[in-house]
């Protein structure tokens, strides 16, 4: 029997921002299929109504893949798949598998031999990377630094060198909440040449991409609580 067709379907960063992220191939693939597995139910159905889904919802399958459902057995999630139809990965925020545990499902699906196909639409990191003005040819994505705050200072520190010896652009985040914790310890442990990029709510009607060096952020008065922030780093000798 042919197996179903994973699709990796892009969702928005922010509100009011559908008309940025869906693409009329995302479109047409969501309106021909019926099975999703997601992180959230209900912000899934919602991403799909924005994005034009003309299925009535009640004829969809929707598998959770919360965090209550994490480390279980995977085989629930494939039973579409395996027969032939093709299934429809969704995330909370952005692409499905990047910084997602989405790419546990997508791990799965090679490991079955199952095709898996990821759409174009909104990713963060690399829209923050295109409009900071680094080096977009040699990158790293970090995802969380860590909490305590003397690993994170040494961490920023590292990343900091890290740059300066391979001319590597350095991305980081943090939890919304956290976020003006991280830029404090950013400020506080990188020198004042370095570059730094803060990407905030891209997407989003109050957007905020602004690069300069750390020095000039010190003098700078900046709110980023609760507001998803994507930190980038450069450093030139």
């Amino acid at each position: 029997m042919q197996k179903g067709t994973l699709y990796l379907i892009p969702v928005p960063l922010a509100e009011n921002a559908a008309q940025k992220s869906f693409t009329p191939f995302l479109v047409d693939t969501i309106n021909a299929i019926k099975t999703y597995i997601v992180e959230n139910e209900k912000t899934a159905r919602r991403f799909l109504k924005e994005a034009g889904l003309k299925t009535p919802q009640s004829e969809l399958v929707v598998h959770d893949y919360g965090k209550h459902k994490r480390g279980n057995s995977l085989v629930p999630f494939f039973k579409e798949l395996m027969s032939g139809s093709d299934v429809g990965l969704m995330s909370e925020a952005g692409c499905p598998g990047v910084a997602d545990p989405g790419a546990d499902i997508v791990a799965e699906a090679h490991k079955r031999g199952i095709k898996v196909v990821p759409l174009v639409g909104p990713n963060s990191m690399i829209q923050a990377l295109m409009a900071s003005g680094f080096n977009g040819q040699s990158f790293a994505f970090h995802g969380y630094l860590p909490i305590d705050k003397v690993e994170r200072a040494k961490r920023i520190k590292d990343l900091e060198s890290l740059s300066l010896k391979n001319r590597q652009t350095q991305l980081f985040m943090e939890t919304p909440f956290r976020n003006n914790h991280l830029l404090d310890d950013v400020l506080k442990n990188c020198h004042g040449s370095t570059q730094l990029c803060i990407a905030c709510n891209i997407n989003a009607e109050d957007e905020l991409i602004k690069t300069q060096a750390v020095g000039a952020w010190r003098q700078e008065k900046i709110d980023l609580h609760k507001k998803p922030t994507i930190f980038l780093l450069f450093k030139v000798g």
